[in-house]
């Protein structure tokens, strides 16, 4: 079974090109906005995107994100209500990929098998769980593989040669490398400091490398883009479009945040 973020990379390297990840968190700043903004994000040069779910206790995220949850939350934002945002989309953007970005906890509620069905009849491309090492993955990666959503899996500073090698049975579309130890939104990414660990990670994986946490604008992305193959930015970006006060401003915000960023990677000297 295809998926579109297989053909996305591909697409990419042919044309030498890296991709472009922006996180949103869906519900914020408001429900009915998230689908608009997604479209917007897309226009100004998204190439995948990571749509947060909310969720109370977010323990990766700094507090840009958990500010975001919080307000989705308030406003009746479950996992039911991102998958339907997610169909919404797909009824004009059939190419681009969405990956689910949070927690377990909702899927456990949600239940694993009807969670894969759900999500793939949605239109997702893969699910990212911060809290869901491969020793718990096993159940839950059998009804995604039925259903053809991808595990987005996570390496960090941290991560052994021999845990990447576990990871690595479980991994598929792409890997998420938090450039540094702590939480989303900090700002201490030092580029040159990418080379090693992610030549590191090209050993035990033949999939694609986007590089997320401490990526901030123009500058920052297209540093990261000469030596990764994606760029994942989202702190940044939900903090930018906080002052909406309507579906039009949010997407005109995130366009005029986004659009620099893809200039700048695309014309890195």
């Amino acid at each position: 079974m295809s998926n579109r973020i297989d053909t996305c990379f591909e697409n990419l390297a042919t044309a030498g090109r890296q991709a472009l990840v922006p996180f949103i968190t869906s519900g914020f700043p408001d429900p009915g906005w998230t689908v608009a903004m997604m479209h917007a994000l897309v226009e100004a040069g998204a190439d995948v995107l990571e749509l947060g779910v909310p969720f109370s206790d977010p323990m990766a995220d700094g507090p840009v994100i958990q500010a975001a949850s919080e307000r989705a939350i308030s406003r009746g934002v479950t996992l039911a209500g991102v998958l339907e945002a997610v169909k919404e989309f797909r009824c004009e953007d059939e190419a681009t990929p969405v990956v689910l970005m949070g927690y377990l906890n909702p899927i456990e509620r949600y239940g694993h098998r009807s969670f894969a069905h759900d999500a793939a009849a949605s239109g997702v491309d893969g699910v990212l769980l911060v809290d869901c090492p491969p020793e718990e993955m096993r159940g839950l990666r059998e009804h995604l593989d039925e259903a053809g959503v991808y595990p987005i899996c996570l390496v960090a500073p941290t991560t052994t040669p021999q845990r990447m090698d576990a990871i690595a049975e479980h991994a598929r579309g792409y890997i998420y490398y938090v450039s540094f130890k702590g939480i989303t939104g900090a700002n201490r990414l030092d580029a040159a400091a990418l080379v090693a660990p992610l030549n590191e990670i090209r050993s035990h994986f033949g999939l694609p490398v986007a590089v997320g946490f401490g990526i901030k604008g123009p500058d920052s992305a297209a540093a990261v883009a000469g030596l990764a193959d994606g760029v994942v930015i989202g702190s940044a970006l939900i903090e930018h479009v906080d002052k909406a006060t309507s579906a039009q401003e949010a997407c005109e915000l995130v366009a005029g945040f986004l659009a620099p960023i893809r200039h700048a990677m695309d014309n890195r000297a």
